[in-house]
């Protein structure tokens, strides 16, 4: 089922903007909040054809650039999605772009600044030179999320529209739930996202160790669809994964659910 995202904070007017005026755009956010579903509902909104490369500490230099092979005794070399979206004037989604390693982030530099170009060392020394319009968005979690890294300064420059997305207001949160399930249970699904909101509350002042997202109230709703009753699906989906951080961390959420659920 193909959901439409809801554009709760006019990010979608932002991102617009940004492309008419050939400027990048940066989003910043935590986990589970609709960020790549934001990008990929704009991408389709503007017919663009949309590459994707989602960064880790595995990421390296050819999965943006290329690399030669060998085939039947004859060299070629295959492009990455960097350079084939400069190539095809796709538009092209940086994924958590904060986890890359020093070195990528580099060569990723060398493709954003104002001349969009960037020297196929790897191969023939060709200069690619990207097609009129081609438009970058990245996205970033905050610092505190594993593997992430703060952004060098001159990357970030390169990205001079910035969009911060939250986790949005309850009544917001409820639509995009209720767009994801087929039986109504409105009141449940409040009280799950009263209870995601006590969460993120709590973990955004170490108080717990994890942040639910909108993932987790999503499945939810998934699980009433499928008659699991309300307090075992909030256990199942807010409560159990608090046990990777022992006994005492599962309990005080396990007593937060019976509170909002009953026994």
């Amino acid at each position: 089922m193909e959901v439409q995202y809801i554009d709760w904070n006019n990010s979608i007017q932002i991102l617009n903007k940004a492309y008419d005026a050939g400027l990048f755009v940066l989003i910043i956010g935590p986990k589970g909040t609709g960020k790549t579903s934001l990008v990929r509902d704009f991408a389709k909104n503007m017919n663009l054809d949309l590459e994707s490369i989602n960064f880790s500490l595995r990421t390296r230099e050819s999965h943006l650039i290329g690399t030669k092979t060998l085939i039947e005794g004859t060299v070629r070399f295959d492009e990455g999605l960097l350079v084939k979206s400069m190539k095809e004037g796709n538009m092209l989604y940086l994924d958590e772009i904060n986890s890359a390693e020093a070195d990528v982030l580099l060569r990723l530099d060398e493709a954003l600044d104002d001349r969009r170009q960037i020297v196929l060392k790897e191969s023939t020394g060709e200069v690619v030179k990207a097609k009129e319009k081609w438009f970058v968005v990245a996205t970033i979690n905050p610092l505190t999320h594993s593997g992430t890294k703060e952004l060098p300064p001159q990357i970030l420059s390169r990205f001079p529209v910035r969009i911060r997305l939250e986790y949005p207001p309850e009544n917001i949160e409820l639509d995009i739930v209720k767009k994801h399930v087929s039986g109504n249970y409105e009141s449940e699904i409040i009280q799950a996202i009263k209870l995601a909101n006590t969460l993120r509350q709590a973990a955004a002042v170490e108080e717990l160790f994890y942040s639910p997202s909108l993932r987790e109230t999503i499945a939810f709703g998934k699980l009433l669809d499928k008659e699991v009753p309300p307090k075992e699906a909030a256990n199942i989906v807010f409560g159990n994964v608090y046990t990777q951080w022992g006994n005492i961390e599962y309990q005080k959420v396990s007593d937060i659910i019976t509170s909002m659920f009953g026994n």
